[in-house]
């Protein structure tokens, strides 16, 4: 059993995965995320200080549900947050299309090339297994 104290109210509570926060400042935390949802969609011209006064909510909170990709804002909005890596203006995520699929690129060449590995290793058999030399002196 894991019990740690919630970072927002301070009350130990028993902690199974996820932020650290309890199940009351959890639950009050995705009220504030549905009125920060309903008043984008009302008002999609808002900019990011406007929804973080009139939804109570931080900036921070704001930019981090917009990177889990809870929060997209549309085309025409004026909020845009920047990609990781290479800081182009993005609507949501981490990472821009072109990023993306780089990543998604370069992991995939490293899954590529375990088993290219994995079947060179089975290829050449029994030759993996440890040798002793002078093994008959003994």
């Amino acid at each position: 059993m894991n019990v740690r104290n919630c970072v927002k109210c301070g009350k130990i509570f028993n902690y199974i995965t996820g932020p650290p926060i309890c199940p009351t400042c959890k639950s009050e935390l995705e009220e504030r995320f549905q009125i920060t949802k309903r008043y984008i969609r009302d008002n999609p011209h808002a900019n990011i200080a406007e929804i973080s006064e009139e939804c109570d909510v931080s900036i921070k909170m704001i930019h981090q549900w917009v990177r889990e990709e809870r929060l997209i804002f549309s085309e025409d909005s004026p909020i845009g947050i920047s990609c990781e890596i290479c800081d182009t203006s993005i609507r949501t995520g981490r990472f821009c299309d072109v990023c993306k699929a780089d990543i998604q690129h370069n992991l995939g060449g490293a899954y590529d090339n375990k088993e290219a590995i994995e079947n060179f290793k089975r290829s050449r058999g029994k030759k993996e297994e440890m040798r002793f030399l002078n093994r008959d002196r003994d």
